[in-house]
């Protein structure tokens, strides 16, 4: 079988255990030291003969009958189980043993007393025969096997209809034993006495009354009739069955004789433990002829013939057809819609199968896309296959309908119709693994078209994973949920999934809930590597989160007794997600809840808006009286939950926030005690959000079909979803003059000459467009021209030829994902102002290259070149406020004369508050109430100076003022005290991640707007995101320049213009009136010159009555960009490598060593870096050409190593072999740098080649000026452990020899060591350029002679050490970072004390997020660390 093969297990003798136990033997086997399955399994026929003459009265004989017989049908059953599930089984001993669910009642009592008292049945009760029955609906789904449903007679037997119903609706073996009054006593006015017979009528699969008990009928008809009635309840399709059970009297263990010949013929039964009737069934595999199976024919060639297919998965029940859906998925290469019910649509491991992930096109939020009218008139399908049946989301079901006619496939294993649109055309019936099987098969050719083009670049805007693309609609539900701060019950669905792990499983309840989660419930990445790595962790076979619920039916009655019962049955940690209503209907379900039968220990999460919520979302309720509503619908109560659990001495706990939901979901993972964790709602805002949730994913739904009706995609669809490639990126150091230093400006403002520098970036794509961006730092920041410069040169290098995603104009996690998937950077590393002019560059480039413009490609559904025409941007004048306060409100009040309606003043510039009030005073009276005033104190007051400004300017009615305190957390407090608006700007400049979480705090009416320079906070997608928040939240978002040239501001322009059109579909969504905003782009007025010849269009516009800045000036100075040679310092491209060899001999062997170079010949500071095992010299040129400024940089390829080789050089004839040692290979290093440079170098060297790096810092220092050690060790102090190490490198290297480089790649990399680099996405270019070395025998040589068993110790040397140490480890590295901590200890605990010397000799530096390979995860900070050792006690001015 092609599917299940990597799942096969080899399992040695040394493994197998046995223990035994009064009534049976325990089967162990384990698949590792710590993983271990076991199973009860019955002793031979000797021991385990069963005996029916001791029996006190035919009652008993006949229930003992019944319940042994149950018994061996379980185990049965469990047998017959599919490998992945007897897997998972046999981990809970009671799995085999029969489940039964008994309620109390006195005709019964001979069953229930059989069944308790049987050594191989599980038994539970309750009170409530409705409960009890979903109970074990719960326990058969879960374990595919029928639970035994005991009940008294009369209505106890009717009480069980609800759960029989559901259970034939959604084809859940069940057995039902109803006992009954003899016939005498039917019609006779006898109590308890009704008619049983046929209760259920057609919703079970078979029923047979039995006689009472009687001893003149054989015994064996007992054992055929329940066997014949487990055999319909588990055959196709599966469902409950009816035996109804009369007792005469005596119902107890009372002496009654009765005679044994009854039993005659059940010798060997009673000797054995196999049941009575083996039914014997014929395995339905299709039929095959000459490799095509016959039925399938004319399915499969529908499949392959169709160019637009749909692969709808519907309820899976299993973990072995989830992962068969899976396959076929990836098989076929459609796109995907996966239920809620799937395992699918909440995966949890996909990450941990690449080769999958990257060939399944999920679809995850289609229900909400086809919000868009746009969306659904251009979507259609030829052939749909759904696998399983039931959709959940209405609106993919109507989808579905609009397709017809179409081919639609629907394949489930049971025979029933489930048709309800009458369009199957079809049916195929067979299970899920059988349909894969056949399907695979067969090639299927996968089509590249431009319909194929397009849905598979739409589901990128609507998928969270999909080449890691987080745009549009999963975008922005992700976004509108996350910044909503108060919980809500979308909030509850998206975040579920993160609760759950894989030995976890979701029940979810119908109505409201279920919707949810499959509309807003997301899939999430886990750690594990790959399937061998998780059955190590115990985690296989869960390849999904599995998720059952109750849909035969869909009723909400009984969900929490069918949630226990699915704990049970599954041996899942079940996370239980239902309504309140739903809950109420069921609370005798808490009281199965308290039993903790074989079950893991539960969480059950209640969302309680006190009503029916669902009916606030049908059509009718906004036309209907609310009293109507809240009596006849919602059906409105005041019942506590609390108290309920408290009644059931079960544990609550009430969460009210997103923080505590998240800690409730956690905490309880690792506890032993069940849970109802209550979620507090209101029908009327739930209502309110769910609309708001619509109306922003139908918005960016048609954005999304905006962006892809306007692509040019040509020849480009081979490449997917990347429409374009950068030919090559240079950049020019720029420098203006300035009429004014800037307000920022820290400089002497009595100098005549005032300069702004930057760098003008230039991107070129292979169609020949070019896009230019401005990265121009600003001197209070964290960066510096120095600091920007080597991050553009490493990007000159690694951006060649890298692929642009459709979807990065969109600025919705879009270029996030980009940098780190395509340029392998982590997006917190990349400087601000870098990021910024990227942005900037790629998208202006994209535009040139589709003929439209910046602001088109971020609104492509508005586009309209007469709007643009009319359209400006407000501009907020910026003052900078030196002088008298008469000075001030002259210049002011001639802004005011000039046309400007808005203006900003800096204050906190005097040595008192009362100085800066006194200013604003004036200015204000000057200007008059029209003119909006805006206050800036870049956070330089302390609180009590600011609410004393505060106070003193209360009647100036400024619009707002921006930090006025120093302390961010006093910035609420002040408008609480003083009444005034405020603004933030620094606040939002000092976040790094999770903006949504750092603005939670600032949702305060008294904040009224946010002030966002792109340059500072990172880029137009950060900017875009906060921007978002603040409008979705009812404040201004400011766009504010940062003294850049007409370059960025006209960027900035267009941008401002954007946030514009956000802001009136805010308004719209909202229903209130916003007025325009002035951006904070006066800081053109500072520019004597700039970067552009053309003009900015600036100027005063009547119409509107502002100083206003011309969107279609905007596009035509970007458009027509051409830059002024006369600014330009200098030009960079990017750095040539010189590759060369150099000759050493040493004794009798040749060493040719490959060496690459970067950076100017002629500076004398050398930088020479080595690499760790399996590296080459190329590792390091990245890093290399970013600092070829500072330094002349060699990296060379050690001996064993990519190009370079070792030669005998002997005799003739000469045997002897090279061998390979830290100290040869430092002598042939310290000779080749002698060779290279009089003077000393400095040396960079990681793992391997960190400890060749300090070894020769420490034993060659004369050649040495210091070095820098990155995940590097001094060797092991230890004899023994040294020679374990020798030993295990060497049975390495016989590896390496005996099976190759890619095999020993792959073991290699396996390793605990590299958990952190597999998350890397660049991780397989990685791996794959390992394979480069041309000496694989020298290479094995180099594991051996250069391990760090055969390295002698160098902590002693360590603590004599002179030379300045940089000890470079990674976040995650945890064996280095205690390394390097002890290294460091050694070097400075001698000098503490003497000099203060210690410390600036040896450094520690951590680099967050990454792991051992740190110069490969995140080299950006190791470029800025490197060029500070560098220049160390040099100047640090920038070489011109």
């Amino acid at each position: 079988m092609v599917i299940y093969r990597q799942f096969e297990f080899l399992i040695s003798p040394k493994f197998l255990l046995q223990r035994r136990t009064k009534f049976s033997t325990q089967f162990c086997f384990r698949l590792s030291p710590v993983v271990g399955v076991s199973s009860n399994m019955l002793d031979d026929a000797n021991e385990t003969s069963y005996s029916l003459q001791d029996q006190a009265n035919i009652n008993a004989v006949w229930a003992s009958l019944i319940v042994e017989e149950c018994s061996r049908l379980g185990i049965v059953v469990s047998k017959n189980f599919h490998p992945l599930d007897f897997f998972r089984s046999i981990c809970l001993i009671d799995t085999f043993f029969q489940y039964f669910c008994v309620a109390p009642g006195s005709r019964s009592s001979p069953l229930a007393i059989a069944a308790s008292t049987h050594p191989l049945t599980t038994c539970i009760s309750c009170f409530d025969e409705r409960s009890l029955a979903f109970h074990a609906v719960g326990y058969s789904k879960g374990s595919h096997k029928p639970a035994v449903i005991i009940t008294s007679s009369g209505t106890a037997v009717s009480n069980l209809l609800p759960a029989v119903v559901e259970a034939s609706q959604d084809f859940v073996p069940l057995l039902l034993l109803t006992a009954d009054r003899p016939p005498e006593l039917l019609d006779a006015g006898a109590n308890q006495a009704i008619n049983q017979v046929n209760h259920f009528g057609s919703f079970v699969r078979f029923t047979f009354s039995l006689p009472a008990p009687t001893d003149n009928i054989p015994a064996r008809m007992v054992l055929t009739t329940i066997d014949s009635a487990v055999h319909w309840a588990t055959s196709l399709p599966f469902g409950p069955v009816h035996i109804n059970c009369p007792f005469r009297e005596p119902l107890d263990d009372s002496s009654d004789n009765w005679m044994l010949s009854c039993l005659k013929g059940l010798d060997i039964w009673m000797s054995g433990v196999e049941p009575f009737t083996k039914y014997i069934q014929l395995q339905n595999y299709l039929a095959c002829k000459a490799g095509a199976c016959v039925p399938m024919a004319e399915v499969l060639e529908i499949i392959k013939g169709t160019d637009t297919g749909l692969l709808l998965l519907g309820a899976i029940h299993t973990e072995d057809e989830i992962w068969a859906a899976l396959l076929l998925a990836k098989h076929l290469n459609w796109p995907v819609v996966a239920d809620i019910l799937s395992g699918l649509r909440l995966r949890k491991l996909l990450p941990s199968l690449p080769e999958i992930e990257e060939n399944v096109l999920f679809v995850d939020h289609l229900d909400h896309a086809l919000l868009s009218k746009g969306v659904r008139g251009w979507i259609h399908f030829d052939v749909i296959v759904q696998i399983g049946s039931r959709i959940t989301s209405k609106r993919v079901s109507q989808m579905v309908e609009e397709c017809f006619p179409c081919t639609y496939i629907l394949v489930d294993n049971h025979p029933c119709r489930h048709d309800p649109s009458h369009f199957v055309t079809h049916r195929v019936q067979c299970s899920i693994r059988q349909f894969v099987d056949s399907l695979m098969k067969s090639q299927f050719s996968h089509k590249s078209n431009k319909w194929c083009f397009y849905l598979r670049a739409l589901n990128t805007m609507f998928d969270e994973h999909v080449s890691g693309a987080i745009v549009n609609v999963a975008w922005d539900i992700s976004f509108q949920i996350n910044a909503e701060y108060s919980i809500t019950e979308p909030h509850v669905a998206h975040v579920i999934t993160e609760a759950l792990s894989a030995e976890s499983a979701l029940f979810v309840g119908n109505s409201m809930v279920i919707r949810d989660a499959d509309m807003y419930g997301r899939s999430c990445k886990t750690h594990a590597q790959s399937i061998a790595h998780m059955m190590l962790d115990s985690e296989l076979p869960c390849l999904s989160i599995r998720v059952a619920g109750n849909r035969g039916a869909s009723g909400i009655d009984g969900l929490l007794s069918t949630a226990i019962g699915f704990a049970v049955g599954s041996n899942k940690q079940v996370l239980c997600l239902v309504g309140d209503v739903s809950m109420l209907h069921d609370t005798n379900g808490l009281a199965i809840l308290t039993q903790r039968v074989s079950r893991k220990p539960m969480r059950i999460l209640v969302i309680n808006n006190h009503g029916g919520a669902i009916f606030s979302l049908l059509p009718f309720a906004d036309k209907t009286d609310p009293r109507i509503l809240d009596q006849y619908f919602y059906t409105s109560h005041r019942i506590s939950i609390q108290k309920l659990c408290e009644a059931h001495s079960v544990r609550h706990l009430p969460v009210k926030t997103k923080v505590e939901l998240q800690e409730a979901l956690l905490k309880f993972e690792h506890e032993k005690t069940d849970c109802v964790i209550e979620v507090e709602s209101c029908i009327g805002t739930n209502s309110t959000f769910h609309s708001t949730l619509r109306k922003s994913a139908q918005q960016a739904a048609d954005h999304a079909l905006s962006i892809l009706s306007r692509l040019s995609v040509g020849v480009s669809i081979s490449d997917g979803l990347f429409l374009y490639k950068i030919h090559k990126m240079n950049f020019s150091l720029y420098r203006i003059q300035l009429c004014a230093p800037p307000t920022s400006s820290s400089a002497d403002h009595h100098h005549n000459e005032f300069h702004r520098e930057g760098y003008i970036l230039s991107v070129y794509l292979e169609d020949g467009s070019v896009g230019y961006g401005e990265v121009a730092p600003l001197e209070i920041h964290k960066e510096n021209l120095v600091d920007v410069e080597e991050q553009l040169l490493f990007l000159l290098h690694i951006i060649k030829g890298i692929k642009i995603n459709v979807s990065l104009p969109t600025l919705k996690g879009s270029f996030t994902s980009w940098i780190w998937s395509n340029l392998g950077i982590m997006e917190c590393s990349i400087f601000p102002s870098v990021r910024c002019g990227l942005e900037m560059a790629i998208l202006n480039a994209i535009a040139v290259s589709q003929g439209s413009s910046f602001i088109s490609m971020l609104q492509p559904q508005m586009i309209n070149e007469e709007i643009y025409e009319k359209s400006s941007v407000k501009i907020c004048a910026l003052v900078d406020s030196n002088g008298t306060p008469n000075e001030v409100a002259y210049i002011a009040s001639s802004l005011v004369e000039e046309g400007f309606t808005a203006i900003k003043l800096k204050v906190a510039r005097r040595a008192d508050p009362i100085q800066d009030a006194a200013v604003i005073c004036k200015v204000r009276n000057e200007v008059g109430p029209r003119v909006e005033l805006r206050v800036d104190a870049n956070r330089k007051w302390t609180y009590e100076e600011a609410i004393q400004f505060g106070f003193l300017v209360k009647d100036c009615d400024l619009q707002y003022i921006e930090e006025p305190v120093e302390n961010v957390d006093d910035i609420v407090k002040f408008c609480e005290e003083t009444g005034l608006p405020a603004a933030l700007d620094e606040t939002i400049d000092n976040f790094q991640e999770s903006h949504l979480n750092m603005l939670a705090k600032y949702t305060h009416p008294g904040i009224v707007a946010v002030v966002i320079k792109p340059s500072v906070i990172g880029g137009f997608e950060k900017a875009a995101l906060i921007a978002r928040w603040a409008l979705k939240h009812g404040k201004m978002a400011v766009v504010s320049a940062a003294f850049e040239s007409g370059l960025g501001l006209s960027t900035y322009i267009l941008f401002s213009y954007y946030l514009e059109q956000l802001n009136v579909v805010y308004t719209v969504m909202n229903r209130e009136i916003r007025p325009s905003i002035a951006h904070g782009l006066g800081t053109y007025k500072w520019l004597k010159q700039d970067v552009t010849a053309i003009p900015l269009g600036i100027h005063y516009d009547p119409c509107k009555g502002f100083m206003g800045a011309s969107v279609a000036g905007a596009i035509q100075l970007l458009k027509n960009f051409k830059v002024n040679n006369n600014v330009i310092h200098k030009t960079f491209n990017e750095e040539q490598v010189h590759r060369y060899h150099l000759t050493v001999n040493s004794k009798n062997f040749s060493y040719s060593i490959k060496v690459h170079e970067v950076g100017q010949e002629s500076n004398d500071n050398v930088v020479i870096f080595l690499h760790g095992f399996l590296g080459t010299g190329e590792d390091w040129i990245p890093i290399m050409k970013a600092i070829s400024r500072s330094a002349k940089c060699i990296s060379i390829d050690l001996p064993g190593h990519g190009g370079s080789k070792i030669q005998n050089h002997g005799c003739k004839g000469a045997q002897e072999e090279a061998t390979l040692s830290i100290e040869i290979v430092a002598d042939v290093l310290y000779e080749l740098i002698q060779g290279i440079t009089p003077f000393k170098v400095t040396l960079v060297g990681y793992s391997m080649g960190a400890r060749i790096a300090l070894h020769m810092a420490l034993r060659l220092s004369h050649k040495i000026d210091g070095a820098v050690i990155i995940s590097g060790s001094p060797g092991l102090k230890d004899t023994t452990a040294r020679k374990i190490r020798q030993a295990k490198d060497d049975s390495r290297a016989d590896s390496l020899v005996a099976y190759g480089l890619e095999l020993f790649l792959d073991s290699w990399y396996a390793g605990e060591l590299w958990k952190s680099l597999r998350s890397h996405p660049h991780f397989k270019e990685i791996v794959a350029s390992r394979i480069v070395h041309e000496d694989v025998q020298s290479l094995a040589k180099a594991l051996s002679g250069l391990s760090t068993g055969s390295q002698m110790s160098l902590w002693e040397d360590l603590k004599r050490c002179d030379l300045p140490l940089l000890l470079i480890v990674g976040e995650k590295d945890v064996k280095f970072k205690s390394i390097a901590q002890k290294m460091f200890n050694e070097v400075v605990q001698d000098r503490k004390g003497e000099d203060g010397k210690g410390n600036s000799i040896c450094e520690v530096l951590e680099i967050p997020n990454c792991g051992h390979a740190v110069h490969l995860e995140n080299p950006l900070p190791i470029i800025s660390a490197m060029r500070r050792f560098l220049t160390r006690g040099r100047s640090s001015s920038r070489a011109q």
